[in-house]
């Protein structure tokens, strides 16, 4: 049934001889000139994983919701996900709530996929053959079957999940006084977007963040404000750099491409998540366990000389022979922000 312009995978049929091979036609992917086509070739291209074995299947549909067992039962906090407009999944989950002396207890909950997949099972050695799951604009190649992906193991609001999370204490200042890793049961109050906790806080809630406006939302921004404090003095190297969004008609055509808002919201999920890395580092240095940092060299000498020697065109300064600093970086930038260099 293929036609010409059609993208198809095909079987090599046994060849003898000369002439042109021949192939069986297996399956049909759509036509050529579709804009959907884009991300079946890149499939294609990159070798990408699709589908699952009848073994995963089998266990995906095996699995039902978890029981609370020896889990600590948290389905009493309110712990909301906040994600894009466009997420396709709710996989990480916040809470926070001031204690006395100005400090705040922060609960930050993933969902147990290890609840799921076992080490050994089917499923354990699919997602170690895919790696990730891979996201086009017009779909996602998932590491898991769409049972644990898009169900069991997504924190929709309303149904109880198990969790991994992790209870952190902060003081007034941000900076991190104790944690605790528990395994737990949840069931979010709310799955929400950026814009919508955001407009939330700046006045504007809408019927469903109403009512957590007082008793999640505002907590939450309370303790972010703290770990903003922390992060001042920290000075990590303030670059700022827009991602773009992707707007595609139903056919797959891109209608346009923007510059993705970011709003408070999102530096609020990035430092509750930066300060659960750092939390997830400090266990296991105390258990003695192999890990791997991600860490951000410092410029060469050759790299730093030539910075040094671009600036003193812009009527910048750098000061040879003083170490380089995150603090230093950001006051090159704060300087050049007015400018035309910018």
């Amino acid at each position: 049934g293929a036609r010409n312009g059609d993208l198809v995978a095909a079987r090599l049929l046994p060849h003898r001889g000369y002439g042109p091979k021949k192939a069986e036609i297996i399956e049909i992917f759509g036509n050529n000139e579709n804009p959907k086509a884009a991300s079946i070739l890149a499939i294609a291209a990159h070798a990408i994983p699709m589908g699952f074995t009848a073994e995963e299947e089998e266990e995906a549909q095996a699995a039902g919701p978890a029981p609370l067992g020896q889990r600590e039962d948290l389905r009493h906090i309110p712990l909301v996900t906040i994600d894009p407009d466009d997420a396709r999944d709710h996989d990480d989950a916040v809470y926070a709530e001031a204690l006395p002396g100005g400090g705040h207890k922060i609960l930050v909950a993933i969902a147990d996929v290890a609840h799921y997949v076992t080490p050994g099972s089917a499923l354990d050695e699919g997602a170690l053959m895919r790696g990730n799951s891979v996201y086009f604009p017009d779909r996602v190649v998932p590491m898991l079957p769409e049972r644990l992906s898009a169900d069991l193991c997504s924190l929709m609001d309303g149904v109880e999940r198990p969790c991994l999370a992790l209870e952190i204490k902060i003081d007034a200042g941000g900076h991190k006084q104790s944690h605790r890793f528990l395994r737990g049961l949840m069931r979010s109050a709310a799955s929400l977007t950026y814009t919508q906790a955001q407009m939330a806080i700046d006045g504007m809630p809408d019927a469903m963040t109403a009512p957590l406006l007082d008793t999640v939302l505002q907590p939450l921004w309370a303790a972010y404000r703290a770990l903003e404090k922390a992060r001042d003095q920290r000075e990590p190297l303030e670059i700022n750099s827009p991602e773009r969004k992707i707007i595609l008609s139903p056919e797959g055509k891109v209608l346009s491409i923007g510059l993705r808002e970011r709003f408070d919201a999102h530096r609020l999920i990035e430092e509750m998540m930066i300060l659960s890395n750092v939390c997830a580092a400090e266990t296991l240095e105390d258990k003695r366990s192999p890990l791997i940092y991600r860490v951000h060299d410092q410029p060469s000498e050759t790299k730093l000389a030539a910075l040094g020697d671009f600036l003193a065109t812009v009527s910048m300064k750098w000061a040879k022979g003083q170490p380089p600093s995150p603090a230093r970086f950001n006051r090159v930038l704060e300087l050049a922000a007015p400018t035309e260099h910018a």
